[in-house]
């Protein structure tokens, strides 16, 4: 069977450009233009989906198909290491869940609705990335490839040909695209959150346009920053992000030890213990677990940031004397 046929060459700054260009347009114009444009990105990619699923199973009918392959391997990779260092780097996959909870002045019932997205959004994807790595496998068993950076164009090309590998790139950008937008959206409201609660300079940060009523001085900043993915190759940001992820995972699993059984006494029965205790821990034992199958250059890079993040919040603590100041997600929108 011959390899699936490039797309196209366009030159890929002009990709990027034009994708932040129009992430940053639609975050400017607002969280509904947003929203509209991600209902659109999820429908396209669902369809994608449907027809994937359809095509992979037309192509296996017929066939011998060991059902168990995709979970034992084909022995090519022993042992666990290679899982879990694909774990570390992949965990990124799962950082959308943790952006619905940056959105909460946009929701009208934000108490209920935060928490119900943020679980079901976990528990929709976990499951959806599993089904379709499971009949990747199937169609493609094994984890050797001719171009390790096109792996999933092979993986379409087996299951539905040139048809499936175009059709597949087309979601890809559409999901990159979609990606991009929620990320955007995100990360902006942080930085105007943190300014408004004077944890970054408040003139500036704390600024919402007349027009859109977005925080446009934080979008901008955030679209400048993007703009790094012209000189920084993918594996190596996906890595920086990853660290950043892990980071965050391990100071909720914390958190969530010394605010439920430090902090309140009340809580320290078998039940809380179990729920606030043994859980997280457990959490944060498996995320320690990931940050070991980081490069060492994502640990170099990412623990000089966080070490320049702690010197900034010394700053404005004045060596910690006094109480770090709390960003407030008011409900009020």
């Amino acid at each position: 069977m011959r390899s699936p046929s490039p797309v196209p060459a366009i030159p890929a700054w002009t990709i990027i450009l034009a994708s932040i260009a129009l992430v940053t347009v639609l975050n400017v114009i607002g969280i509904h233009s947003v929203a509209k444009a991600s209902n659109l990105i999820v429908g396209a990619q669902i369809v994608f989906i449907g027809v994937f699923v359809a095509l992979s199973c037309q192509t296996l009918a017929g066939q011998p198909v060991d059902l168990l392959s995709p979970l034992m391997g084909d022995g090519t990779q022993p042992g666990f290491g290679p899982l879990m260092a694909g774990a570390a780097v992949l965990c990124l996959s799962f950082l959308g869940f943790d952006a619905v909870s940056t959105l909460a002045e946009e929701c009208r019932d934000a108490r209920h609705d935060v928490p119900r997205a943020i679980i079901l959004t976990t528990l929709f994807a976990g499951v959806l990335f599993t089904a379709l790595a499971y009949v990747s496998q199937l169609v493609l068993p094994g984890s050797t490839f001719a171009n390790a950076d096109a792996a999933a164009n092979e993986v379409m090309f087996s299951a539905g040909g040139q048809f499936l590998a175009n059709f597949f790139t087309a979601a890809f950008v559409a999901g990159s695209l979609g990606s991009a937008l929620a990320s955007q959206a995100a990360v902006s409201r942080i930085l105007f959150t943190m300014g408004r609660d004077k944890v970054l300079p408040q003139r500036t940060f704390d600024y919402l346009s007349p027009r859109f009523g977005t925080p446009v001085f934080a979008i901008l900043l955030v679209s400048a920053f993007s703009l790094l993915a012209l000189v920084i190759d993918l594996s190596t940001l996906a890595s920086l992000i990853s660290f950043g992820a892990l980071v965050a995972f391990s100071a909720v699993n914390l958190a969530v030890v010394k605010t439920h059984l430090m902090d309140d006494a009340s809580q320290r029965n078998a039940k809380g213990l179990l729920s606030y205790g043994v859980v997280p821990l457990v959490g944060l034992g498996l995320t320690l677990w990931l940050w070991t199958s980081l490069s060492a250059l994502t640990l170099v890079i990412g623990l000089c940031w966080f070490a320049l993040g702690l010197a900034y919040l010394a700053v404005l603590t004045a060596g910690f004397r006094r109480p770090v100041l709390l960003t407030d997600f008011s409900e009020a929108g």
